[in-house]
């Protein structure tokens, strides 16, 4: 084991994990993408308190809060293909599951993890919206979709960024794990180059550097676009009847 730091090794390695940004950054928008509408939906069967979707939704929410997001990788990973693959066998469709690309499992995993997580932010910031701001919109001809379109969500957007800034921080970082299906991320090609010489020390340091500016960025990132929706912040949430 090598008993001195290599800075050497440090700089360039730091390069090799900056490679595997893409990566993380794919994972990460297309989990966004596709866990934003089905988080809203699900958020407003909650609020609207929906036969059968509320009660799943709350315990979807539930079970994915309650597990830990490498539990719910290797369960998906490991059974997915095995139940794809049966079912090719019973249908003789000749597909070799196992030479899937493993970022279609990221995104799944992350995708139905994001879910979850929306769900709870999109709830608790269109419960800060008044209900009378939406039965105003009714009558004055607008419907629910063009109400919820220009006057609720850029409101409750506004209450709810913080929040979607740190989801989407964590998630970053969450793709870290994305060693667990041997995705080409950040985290595994720092480690594969640090398996060499036994410079983990400085592998780590390089992951933890990489993550610190692109998580950075991103909360940089948040902060303007945050300073753009403040003009939809309003005072009439503090009053009157709430969606829940």
């Amino acid at each position: 084991m090598q008993g001195s730091f290599n800075l050497e090794f440090l700089v360039d390695t730091f390069f090799v994990a900056l490679s595997g940004v893409p990566t993380a950054l794919i994972i990460t928008i297309v989990a966004l993408i596709v866990a934003s509408p089905f988080g809203f939906l699900l958020a407003l069967t909650r609020i609207n308190r929906i036969p059968i979707l509320s009660q799943f939704s709350r315990i979807y929410v539930s079970f994915v809060r309650g597990t830990p997001i490498i539990v719910q990788i290797f369960i998906i990973y490991n059974s997915v293909p095995l139940v794809i693959s049966s079912l090719f066998s019973k249908l003789h469709i000749d597909k070799n599951v196992y030479e899937v690309n493993p970022i279609w499992y990221a995104f799944i995993v992350f995708s139905l993890n994001t879910i979850a997580i929306l769900i709870e932010i999109f709830r608790s910031s269109l419960i800060t919206v008044s209900k009378g701001q939406l039965e105003a919109a009714q009558s004055v001809g607008l419907t629910n979709v063009q109400a919820y379109r220009r006057i609720i969500i850029p409101q409750a957007l506004v209450v709810a960024l913080p929040n979607i800034c740190t989801a989407t921080i964590n998630l970053i970082k969450a793709t870290s794990l994305g060693y667990a299906m041997s995705l080409p991320e950040i985290t595994l090609k720092a480690k594969v180059a640090a398996n060499v010489g036994y410079n983990y020390v400085e592998a780590y340091i390089d992951i933890f550097l990489v993550y610190l500016i692109i998580c950075s960025l991103t909360e940089y990132g948040f902060k303007l676009f945050e300073r753009k929706l403040s003009s939809y912040k309003t005072t009439t949430a503090k009053g009157g009847q709430q969606y829940a």
